[in-house]
């Protein structure tokens, strides 16, 4: 450990000998400045230029610009937008210092300021990524299939949580059925790592809690190995939950949202300002939801407050500080499955094994974040964040043991037992960005200290039968079953299962631009230590050095192709049956793509070829079951998988009042190397040949019917393959095709958006064989959604 300290010595001094170096050369100066409407609304997406030239910026969501490497002088800036007038605006730049600015925007007409609100506010595509995922290149110049799903598509989704359709957004993704309180979100053969404002979540297998999406401001798909950038993750990717920040705008919004299934919703945000002078800012999300589940006797209660305040020190500094409480009820965990020996989709859509007197499941998800930048000078950012991280869970789930009279296919035995569980995690991070010239080539530094450890307490020890073993599959008859009680008399810390994960790592990238910039070579490195504690399996440890080496080159302003290679190292935890530890998930990507940008930025497309191999990867060992129950117990590494394919994405506006998102993924995924050699050549488990999605979303403006838009979308899946496999089989699932409408109004401050799911009402779900039958989950049959919004 002490060598460890040592690396994490060397970085602050690397640092502040960059610093020195960097203002020692001639630092030019900067703008930074936001662009408004008239009634002080930030106006995002606007072009922001320096008059006479072509240097300028585009304003992010929230209004906000940065123009760089400006000469001190006096300028004029412009800025324009269609519906706007273009304002100008004249600033005096000097020599190493940050100029601020506020642009007033003034629209051409009452009615032009109205289609602009209608036909130009959403926004399906963005060009930068968020600050949490520390990169400031724009996403064109990215050497790396990112992905951004915005707030305005989620909208007009209405996914509420991020359980439901966030995938259909992203070219690959899907959501492998599993339990009702977490995502498993599969891309590239793999399970996507959880991270919320650029801070892995995860404490357990089953965690954290799905976000609710009233406190989302945008969610980031990183395709591939993503360790480098954040955390350690999974090969296949993360997801990055960015949560709403304050703006320092006085506004608000109310929506409404009744449904099928008894649903009731209601959510608030607030954004404004706490002190006269501005420095004191905060932002307000507030959800309450109740809603019944389509099969008997289920339900899924919510709530979510999450409250942010920043402090703006001064130009150069502010601190962020971030709570976040979710909260959700349910009657039990695995309620959500359907059980045969004869196949899957053999029960009606609302059968279950819960029972109407069942005590809750509850569980409680807190999260506090804390965020400091500093911003050196024009070119140079520190930013320093931590993160804890707390989910109690105190219920119970619910698992049959199997089917009870020989010969017959109906009857089971339920089982339940509790489950109460206690994650805590605690994540901090130290990184800084710069840029600096060496003669002709330019350098983007982005280097830090990155650590994070979890402990889990689990306690699933007390299990009894659940009613008798005549539980009809076909005919169940629910009622009269007693409830057990558990014994809570002791704290979970000192009954429950203690898992520790942790890791800690250095890491250092240069952007290296050539060519004026039109060429860029990525050298970086990450050395990461990985540790793992638990009572059954011991403890170790495992430390690495990972590369990096990527390429992008702009063909034109607006085009850019790129390579990347990638190195992934990640714990293997366990035993296996000879109480072996696994040696850890090894392996490397290699990915090639080309990004454009349309219509000056208002549509972006990425097409991305890549080949990734893993090593050691854990499956149940079904040579060597627990003598008792004969039921597999063990993992084992099953040798190497290889996963190549095709991915396609396409967001943003193709032509006037059409916002449209749409992805194709073609996925090879086999099992290469295994030591059941009849095990080579499956397909790798959770993936899916082919997956196309399409939203298309028309507004109208020219007509009596102004403020009127029509949305219609399609998930369409072929070659799925179990998501679950336990047995020697690939499994495959039918084909899955997802046909969902709606239609929308906006007039004045009020927003309604009517939507049908599954219009279709076709009988979708995901499954898997386990223990001698198979078991899956089925999504709702045709539903509606009826959202009513007001901005204040």
């Amino acid at each position: 450990m002490n060598q460890n300290y040592g690396r994490f010595l060397l970085i602050p001094v690397l640092f502040f000998a960059i610093l020195s170096g960097a203002r020692a050369a001639d630092i030019l100066s900067a703008i930074r400045g936001k662009v408004v409407t008239a009634d002080g609304l930030p106006a995002a997406y606007v072009t922001v230029r320096i008059q006479n030239t072509n240097h300028g910026a585009l304003s992010d969501a929230n209004g906000d610009f940065v123009i760089k490497k400006i000469k001190p002088g006096r300028y004029i800036l412009e800025a324009s937008y269609l519906g706007y007038r273009t304002a100008r605006q004249e600033v005096v730049v000097e020599a190493d210092k940050i100029t601020h600015v506020r642009i007033p925007l003034t629209a051409t007409g009452q009615e032009m300021k109205e289609f602009i609100v209608i036909g130009e506010s959403k926004r399906y595509n963005v060009s930068t990524v968020s600050s949490s995922l520390r990169l400031s290149s724009p996403l064109v110049e990215i050497p790396q299939n990112i992905q951004e799903v915005t707030k305005d598509v989620l909208a007009d989704q209405q996914v509420l949580d991020m359980q439901e359709g966030v995938t259909r957004n992203v070219s690959g993704a899907q959501r492998i059925g599993h339990w009702d309180m977490y995502s498993r979100i599969n891309v590239r053969g793999s399970q996507i790592t959880a991270f919320r404002n650029g801070m892995n979540v995860v404490s357990s297998p089953w965690s954290p809690l799905a976000e609710d999406m009233s406190m989302v401001e945008r969610i980031e798909f990183v395709k591939g190995p993503a360790g480098f950038m954040l955390s350690n993750g999974e090969p296949g990717g993360l997801y990055n939950v960015v949560t709403k920040k304050p703006t320092g705008v006085k506004q608000g919004e109310v929506n409404l949202t009744l449904g099928s299934f008894e649903t009731y919703r209601a959510a608030v945000d607030l954004d404004g300002k706490l002190s006269k002078d501005g420095k004191l800012l905060y932002r307000l999300n507030i959800m309450g939801q109740l809603k019944n589940g389509y099969r008997d006797f289920d339900y899924t209660n919510r709530y979510s407050i999450a409250p942010v305040i920043k402090y703006l020190v001064d130009d150069k500094s502010s601190l962020t500080v971030e709570y976040d409480l979710q909260y959700m009820q349910l009657p039990v965990i695995g309620g959500n499955y359907g059980f045969s020996k004869k196949g899957y989709a053999d029960l009606p859509i609302n059968f279950t094994t819960i029972e109407p007197n069942m005590d809750p499941t509850n569980i409680y998800d807190h999260s506090l974040m804390v965020n400091f930048d500093h911003q050196f000078n024009v070119d140079w950012k520190l930013t320093a964040q931590a993160g804890y991280f707390r989910y109690n869970q105190v219920g119970q789930s619910m698992w049959p043991t199997g089917f009870t009279t020989p010969g017959n296919d109906s009857l089971i035995q339920r089982s339940i037992n509790n489950w109460d569980a206690l994650g805590l995690n605690r994540s901090g991070q130290v990184f800084v960005t710069g840029k600096f010239n060496t003669g002709s080539l330019s350098h983007k530094i982005l280097g830090g200290v990155d650590l994070k450890y979890s402990d889990y307490f689990a306690d699933w020890s007390q299990a009894a039968k659940f009613g008798d073993s005549t539980f009809n599959i076909y005919n169940p008859k629910h009622g009269g079953v007693v409830q057990p009680k558990w014994d809570r008399s002791v704290n979970i810390r000192q009954r429950g299962v203690q898992y520790t994960l942790g890791y800690n790592a250095l890491y250092l990238q240069d952007e290296i631009g050539l060519l004026n910039d039109k060429l860029r070579v990525t050298l970086a490195g990450r050395y990461t230590t990985n540790k793992y504690v638990n009572p059954y399996e011991g403890s170790y440890t495992d430390s690495k050095f990972t590369p990096r080496f990527g390429v992008s080159y702009s063909l034109d302003k607006h085009t850019a192709a790129y390579f990347v290679y990638d190195v992934y190292f990640m714990a293997n935890p366990g035993l296996d049956w000879q109480k072996k530890n696994f040696k850890p998930l090894t392996g490397d990507n290699i990915e090639v793509g080309v990004k454009r940008d349309w219509f000056s930025g208002r549509l972006t497309s990425t097409v991305s070829l890549y080949q990734m191999t893993k090593n050691n990867v854990l499956t149940q060992d079904l040579d060597h079951p627990d003598p008792v129950t004969n039921r597999p117990i063990y993992s084992r590494t099953n040798g190497q998988q290889k996963i190549k394919g095709l991915e396609v994405d396409v967001q943003g506006q193709v032509v006037k009042n059409l916002n449209v998102v749409v992805n194709y993924a073609y996925t090879d995924a086999v099992i290469s190397k295994d030591d059941v050699k009849s095990f080579e050549g499956n397909a790798v488990s959770g993936t899916a040949k082919h997956i196309q999605n399409t939203w298309l979303t028309y507004t109208l403006d020219a007509t009596a019917l102004k403020g009127l838009r029509a949305s219609l979308g399609y998930q369409y899946q072929v070659g799925r393959v179990a998501g679950m496999v336990y047995d020697k089989s690939e499994n495959f699932l039918p084909d899955y095709f997802r046909l969902d409408a709606g239609l929308g109004y906006q007039f004045n401050k009020i927003n309604i958006n009517l939507l049908v799911n599954n219009l279709l009402d076709k009988y979708l779900y995901t499954g898997a064989p386990t223990s001698g039958l198979y078991c899956w989950q089925v999504e709702p049959g045709r539903n509606l959604r009826l959202n009513v919004g007001y901005r204040f």
